[in-house]
């Protein structure tokens, strides 16, 4: 990337402006009033009317619900037309926008009178006898009569009363008794739950009234029905005419409100940003053609990738033939002197950008660990849950959110796609597992799956403690990863010296302890599965008798360690303080298998729920799920050979001899299983996809990576709905 900066006469800004951003590849930086006599740039002349328009196409656009795919094709609008056209359009829409909205509120008046009116309705009493009494008071409220006539029986200032009730509402009449003060109905009913309802006035019945309201109310959606039918077809009419307004006068106002980003005198401005370098001399080209000499394309300095540390600048002389210096930053009139990022990381790979933009983009300086992500989180997101049938449900709702949305959604999308696939693999890896049933035991013969589950079931216990192994040495190369990352980083921007104090010294220590780890030395504290995972996970081809760590490799080791400790004590003493770093951070990647063995317990638990299960071999082998009547009480029949579990919600229905029961147990049974497997299979993403991420942000990027860098947004715009006139 280059810095570039364009300096001309304030008579010829509109013709740069034009220039640049017709070429679309300068990414402005804002000027930051750092230069004594030069100020922040005001917007051309008809920039407030131009946004004025583009405020009211796109007022336009969201009464009619105009979306992207209603234009016919890319073809150019002129201003006359555009002016004409838009009048017409916001004439018409709001005119049936007012009626649209004068209608909806008629219809709300009339829905709340209707349910004003519809207690009055069910007593069936006329209006005018409700009030109007010398001698009685009356109250209509929404109460239970029961505790209304229980209060008033023991009123002392109420002679007499009748109570009338509807189905929510009652009406009650009473006479107060002489020298009571008025209001007393009211005030008798204070410790009754009623609420009080005021009595309208109308000609009508109550009934009569709430069936008249409700015919004006039809009439009333009819009418707007009729104007939501004119709003759609001046939606059909007018949606293109709207997106090529929009698109035409979005790209005015980013043209006249340019120069808020530019450094000004009276007479001058300074524009600068950054240009991909082998389009400096085009963009040059482009302004020279414009104005001639009236203005001047400089280039700055040119910035060279370099994958960590400040990105490497180069002044240039002489308007950018050659590179005159190297220095530490280089120089910059104005902004932010990062160049921005264009991440491109193929199809494949490209929708895990969406991850990394998470924690933050890189910088220009930095190397871009999307290629990794996308090489690593599949795989621990599909060790994690380990399972075809929710691998199959990851990858369709991936191929839902792909093939029916854009942007974001669609980048989840394909994020999920890959999950599934590799949840899938490794669904088949432990036993062909299936919403937690292992369908290995469905194939024909004496067919023996070689890995038979995730270490829940008595008989595979040593795969639990293995997958803990694999989990661990996961994360050892991960962390390789990312230190290697740092050291070369750090020998290319810096020296070798640097690259051994900030990254070697860390892969030293980091490999040093853990190969003592698996070292022969002091062999009696350390568990044995730490050996014999390795026989486990190669079925038989590694074990420790041929594959030892010997003792000397041991102090090997130590001496690795002490080496990247000194190393760290000469060149970063402050981090000495996370010496230890590298043993706890490649045990937190162990949640990797607690993970696994808690999504897995969780599908058993489903289908031990539902489907019962038992335990055969005298208690040593793996759990089977029941499913039959007739099969649960077999294994109740033969305890010496099977250990009963769990029976099951579903094994209470006999098919022989079907009742009420059984059909009840049946249901419940689907329905615990449907609705656990939902829970899972939601809790699979909230707990594997985060713990995934967190290795990734915190164990992995926390060696190497910072983030932090610009989109690059070149000064421009991609036509979609307009063209160029001829």
């Amino acid at each position: 990337m280059s810095k570039v900066s364009v300096t001309g006469s304030k008579r010829v800004i509109d013709d740069v402006i034009e220039a640049t951003y017709e070429h679309h590849s300068l990414h402005v930086t804002d000027y930051d009033e750092r230069y004594e006599g030069f100020s922040p740039g005001e917007s051309l002349d008809g920039a407030e009317t131009v946004n004025e328009k583009l405020v009211t196409v796109r007022s336009l656009e969201s009464i009619l619900g105009v979306e992207g795919d209603e234009v016919d094709g890319a073809r150019p609008l002129d201003d006359e037309a555009l002016e004409s056209e838009l009048a017409d359009v916001r004439e018409r829409v709001n005119d049936l926008n007012d009626r649209r909205d004068d209608l909806q509120a008629e219809i709300r008046d009339r829905e709340e009178e209707i349910e004003r009116m519809e207690p009055f309705a069910d007593l069936g009493i006329e209006l005018d006898l409700l009030g109007g009494y010398d001698s009685l008071e009356v109250i209509v409220g929404e109460a239970k009569p029961d505790a209304v006539e229980a209060t008033l029986a023991d009123a002392d200032g109420i002679d007499a009363f009748d109570v009338f009730a509807g189905s929510d509402v009652v009406a009650i009449f009473a006479r107060p008794a002489d020298g009571a003060d008025e209001g007393v109905l009211q005030d008798s009913l204070v410790g009754v739950d009623i609420a009080l309802l005021e009595v309208p006035e109308a000609d009508t019945s109550p009934g009569e009234y709430v069936a008249e309201l409700e015919r004006e109310r039809e009439a009333l959606r009819s009418d707007l029905e009729e104007v939501e039918a004119e709003l759609d077809a001046v939606r059909e009419e007018a949606a293109g005419f709207l997106l090529r307004a929009e698109e035409q006068l979005t790209i005015e106002a980013e043209k006249k409100q340019a120069p808020l980003s530019f450094a000004t005198t009276e007479n001058a401005f300074i524009a600068e940003g950054w240009v991909p370098t082998e389009t400096f001399s085009d963009l040059k080209a482009a302004v020279t053609d414009a104005v001639g000499d009236h203005a001047e394309v400089e280039e700055l300095e040119r910035a060279s990738f370099t994958p960590d540390g400040d990105h490497h600048t180069e002044a240039v002389a002489d308007g950018g033939a050659e590179p005159a210096a190297a220095t530490d930053g280089g120089h910059a009139a104005h902004g932010d002197d990062d160049p921005p990022v264009v991440q491109d990381n193929g199809s494949a790979a490209g929708p895990f950008e969406l991850l990394v933009q998470g924690f933050g983009r890189p910088k220009y300086s930095e190397f871009d660990p999307t290629l990794l992500v996308f090489l690593t989180f599949p795989l621990m997101f599909g060790f994690m849950i380990g399972d075809v049938g929710y691998g199959v449900l990851y990858a369709a709702i991936g191929a839902f959110l792909y093939s029916r949305y854009d942007g974001t959604f669609r980048e989840l999308g394909a994020v999920a796609l890959w999950a599934g696939g590799f949840t899938i693999l490794f669904g088949i890896y432990f036993g062909i597992d299936v919403f937690g049933y292992h369908a290995y035991q469905l194939l024909p013969g004496d067919v023996h799956w070689p890995v038979d589950g995730k270490g829940l079931s008595p008989a595979d216990i040593d795969w639990a403690l293995s997958f803990l192994v694999a989990s661990v040495l996961f994360g050892l190369v991960h962390l390789n990863a990312g230190h290697v990352l740092s050291f070369v980083s750090n020998y290319q921007q810096h020296d070798l010296k640097h690259a051994l104090y900030e990254g070697g010294s860390w892969l030293l220590i980091l490999n040093g302890a853990w190969i003592w780890v698996f070292s022969q030395q002091l062999p009696g504290p350390k568990p044995d599965f730490l050996y014999e995972s390795f026989s486990l996970l190669t079925f038989g081809m590694v074990s420790f008798d041929t594959f030892p760590v010997p003792v000397e490799v041991g102090y090997v080791a130590i001496a690795a360690i002490l080496l990247g400790i000194g190393l760290l004590a000469v060149g970063e003493p402050p981090e000495l303080a996370e010496v230890l770093s590298p043993i706890v951070n490649v045990i937190s990647y162990a949640r990797i298998m607690a993970v696994l063995l808690a999504k897995g317990g969780m599908a058993l638990a489903v289908n031990l729920l539902a489907f019962g299960a038992y335990i055969g071999e005298g208690g040593e082998g793996s759990f089977h799920f029941i499913f039959s009547a007739d099969y649960l009480e077999y294994i109740q029949s033969h305890p010496e050979e099977y250990e009963l579990v769990f029976a099951g919600i579903t094994t209470a229905f006999d098919p022989a001899s079907i009742g009420a029961v059984g059909i009840v147990a049946l249901v419940g049974g689907i329905l615990v299983a449907v609705v656990g497997h939902i829970v899972v299979l939601a809790l699979g993403v909230t707990s594997a996809g985060i713990q995934a991420v967190r290795l990734e942000y915190v164990e992995f990027f926390g060696n190497f990576y910072q983030g932090g860098g610009d989109s690059y947004l070149p000064f421009g715009y991609d036509r979609q709905y307009t063209a160029d006139e001829e």
